[in-house]
């Protein structure tokens, strides 16, 4: 018999509680189509908000309504937004989270059928609004605190928002200002357990005490005149997952005995009264996620949480991530949790963390605390791993497993830069992160709600920002360029010229503005805002603190910045000649043309046989020769000769692994792919070092975990198996596998029409087997040792020897 006393009670409820957050499983039951009118119309439903309060400031609001139904209806579809963000209960259940991060001009809201959560009779709606105010992450924009709701037809207009809505500030949550960690992620968070109400979800709930809500706006669809507030479009891309996982290990504990903590859910565990405890976790791998603690008693115990991708020695130094004798935490994110003293407590953070390390800090005061539970739910975007590669040399596979674990956990309703510290969405990486994603799930929401949200960033100038969306501006001009060819990208790989068309003069505008900017020499000239190219290059002026930017980045004559221009120009005029504008890709091969003869002329010391990184600087990188190369500056000898030398002379400034993508274009262009597997020691350095995300830089590093550096998963496919598109939308296929030392690869991978899969074999030195396959109405051509083969739909089996003088 279950009492309000007994161990399985406890147990239940502490799993009723935790089930809130279990939305892994069925999420909202998002439509695949939306009906037009609540993208046209103004919306009934208002913006509502509690009475009295600036909706401005930190604050969590919990919003409520009951219904009653006289039957389960086939479809109960509704519209929903919140300003910053929402999570959806239905009959204590949690159905949605959002809304998707975007601007107040192009703000989403989520379609959902609740259909599967209702019950015959009364329900009730349930919606937790919070806003971080001051506190708020640079990712995260907002016009103030509000929540809407518009049914789609007359029957689910009840539960459009208006004042028949009740509203509670729950002023359990305060922020916790995070000083000297380096992130801008947001603040870490306060929760005084008595505070809330933690029933509030409950059909049973006594909210007679809470307000009416009041309309502070109009749901007006965006480019739709009514309103100043937000501009409404539906939501781009999928929900998120979330997945339920557990801590390892635990790692060593002090003030406790280290057998008494138990984390895989069987039992509970208590801490005495009085007692100053600490816990260290590992969750094995690092993760992007919610955890949750369940707990009971403990009147004003104190427990802290801290999160970490690593630990660190007493000098700071990282070193093998595995390794915790005599190692700390430093300056980490961290939530407080305070006690209230009654059973079935929990806590789950409004946003997620970032970790690998989880310490609890614990303090209790008169009365014992019991941990029922702690564990935590992952998030992510909601990618499917459908390629792989094999080989038969193993580490290729643990970096591909750790590039995608990576890629991974640098992809939510944006791409980040980093989980841990920024959450941004940089141009510069997610180019790269945008073709790991369409190489290896074939997806490629994200890579348009991308494209979208960088062109919604344009500036009047005509540059976009460097990241977007984020209430902090920043423009670096060399990240518009990059934008630039991500257009290009998405043409080549995708069958969607509708949506390439409709950026081309924003693209122009980014290109005219580097064009005002061309001095009488036929090179770039000084350069306003930062103009990043890669961590490589430290501050040129030691009294200024901005980094990566090259010589001649600012004062002008970069050859590195003008040959990216030249670069862009060449890729727009594809695109600008595929859609018959055909007098401005003239014109932009008449500029690239004349700022490469330029740079040529000026930059190339023929006694090094090198380009300089502005002229009579006697500075030489291999970021210049890269640009050499994919500009076409040479001939094929002479820019086989070039990339020798950038391969092999130890003087050039090397590229960090974000440049190395760029490297490895230069080496497709002169075809000495061959060369790519051995320019992978940076990799395996860090899986030697236990790293299980690979970082930012090069040891020492600030991110464990950043999205650049798992190009070898888009590598793996398009360099070493070689497979690439042939023509735009990836209608034609080239296979042109770069195997090095490799003696068999498999490979599989998709493609918009389907899959493609790779089988390689050697036979000796000169020949290769070959088992290919193409998807319906795609051919194309395999090409190795100098020898092609034609390929066709289907699946096709041959031999191909290399000739005698590769």
């Amino acid at each position: 018999m279950l009492t309000k006393h007994s161990y399985w009670y406890r147990v239940i409820l502490v799993l009723m509680m935790l089930s809130a957050f279990a939305v892994a499983r069925i999420h909202g039951q998002e439509l695949s189509r939306l009906n037009p009118r609540w993208t046209s119309e103004i919306w009934k439903g208002k913006w509502i908000h509690k009475p009295n309060d600036s909706g401005r400031d930190f604050g969590v609001y919990l919003y409520r309504k009951k219904v009653v139904l006289s039957e389960i209806p086939e479809h109960f579809v509704i519209h929903l937004s919140a300003d910053n963000r929402y999570r959806l209960y239905i009959n204590e259940q949690m159905v949605a989270a959002g809304p998707a991060r975007s601007d107040t001009d192009h703000w989403f809201f989520d379609s959902m059928d609740l259909s599967p959560y209702l019950v015959k009779g009364d329900n009730v709606v349930a919606v937790q609004v919070w806003n971080m105010g001051e506190y708020a992450p640079y990712a995260q924009m907002s016009h103030r605190t509000g929540l809407i709701i518009q049914g789609e037809s007359d029957a689910e207009e009840i539960l459009n928002t208006d004042e028949s809505w009740k509203v509670y500030h729950d002023d359990a949550f305060s922020p916790i200002r995070l000083a000297g960690t380096g992130t801008v992620v947001g603040p870490g968070e306060r929760f005084r357990s008595e505070r809330h109400p933690a029933s509030w979800r409950s059909l049973d709930f006594d909210d007679r005490a809470w307000e009416q809500a009041r309309g502070v706006g109009r749901g007006i669809p965006h480019g739709v005149f009514g309103s100043w507030d937000w501009q409404l479009l539906p939501r781009r891309i999928p929900m998120m997952e979330y997945t339920d996982q557990r801590f390892r290990r635990v790692v060593r504990t002090a003030g406790i005995p280290l057998q008494r903590v138990v984390i895989d859910g069987s039992s509970r565990w208590e801490i005495p009264a009085g007692t100053s405890c600490t816990i260290l976790l590992d969750q094995g791998e690092l993760t992007t996620a919610y955890p949750q603690i369940a707990f009971s008693q403990g009147k004003d115990a104190m427990i802290r949480l801290k999160y970490a991708e690593a630990l660190v020695d007493e000098n700071g130094n990282k070193g093998h991530r595995d390794h915790t004798d005599g190692k700390q935490m430093g300056k980490v994110i961290y939530d407080e949790i305070i006690g209230g003293g009654t059973e079935g407590q929990t806590f789950t953070p409004l946003w997620f963390r970032t970790f690998r390390y989880v310490k609890m800090e614990i303090e209790t005061k008169a009365t014992p605390l019991i941990i029922d539970d702690i564990r935590s739910v992952f998030t992510a975007y909601p990618f499917v791993e459908r390629a792989q590669v094999t080989t038969d040399n193993p580490v290729y596979r643990d970096i591909w497993n750790v590039g995608w674990r990576t890629a991974r956990l640098c992809a939510g309703e944006t791409y980040y830069d980093c989980p841990y510290y920024e959450q941004l969405q940089y141009v510069g990486d997610t180019k790269i992160q945008a073709l790991i994603s369409l190489y290896v799930s074939g997806d490629d929401r994200l890579m348009r709600n991308a494209i979208a949200q960088f062109a919604e960033s344009h500036q009047s100038s005509g540059l976009t920002m460097s990241r977007y969306p984020t209430h902090r501006k920043q423009i670096i001009p060399t990240f518009s360029l990059v934008w630039v060819t991500m257009l290009w990208d998405y043409w080549m790989h995708r069958p969607d010229e509708q949506f390439v068309i409709a950026y081309l003069d924003q693209a122009d505008a980014v290109l005219s503005w580097f064009g005002r900017h061309l001095n009488q020499e036929g090179m770039l000239g000084g350069l306003p805002w930062w103009n990043f190219v890669d961590w490589a290059f430290r501050p040129w002026d030691q009294d200024r603190s901005v980094g990566g930017v090259p010589l001649g980045g600012e004062s002008g004559q970069s050859a590195i910045i003008s040959l990216q221009y030249a670069y862009t120009l060449q890729q727009a005029a594809d695109l600008m000649s595929y859609f018959g504008k055909t007098e401005r890709a003239t014109t932009y091969r008449s500029q690239a043309g004349g700022i490469v003869e330029s740079v040529k002329k000026r930059c190339w010391v023929s006694e090094k046989q090198l380009l300089e990184d502005t002229p009579g600087s006697a500075a030489f990188s291999q970021h210049a020769q890269i640009f050499a190369i994919l500009c076409g500056m040479f001939s094929r000898e002479e820019s086989v000769g070039l990339m020798h030398r950038v391969l092999n002379d130890s003087s050039l400034t090397p590229c960090t692994y974000y440049f190395r993508f760029y490297l490895n274009r230069a080496l497709e262009k002169v075809l000495m792919s061959e060369a790519y597997l051995s320019q992978l020691d940076g990799w395996k350095e860090m899986l030697s070092l236990g790293l299980t995300t690979f970082a930012e830089t090069p040891e020492p590093t600030r991110s464990d975990c950043h999205a650049w550096s798992a190009s070898p998963n888009y590598e793996l496919l398009a360099t070493v198996a070689g497979i690439r598109p042939a023509s735009s939308g990836f209608r034609k296929v080239r296979i042109q596998p770069s195997l090095g030392k490799l003696t068999r690869l498999e490979a599989v991978m998709p493609h918009p029409k389907g899959e493609i899969s790779l089988q390689l074999k050697r036979k000796g030195e000169r020949r290769l087997f070959v088992a290919v396959s193409l998807p319906p109405d795609t051919d194309g051509v395999f090409e190795w040792g100098g020898e092609s083969y034609q390929l066709a739909a289907g699946k096709q089996e041959f031999e191909i020897k290399k000739r005698e003088f590769q």
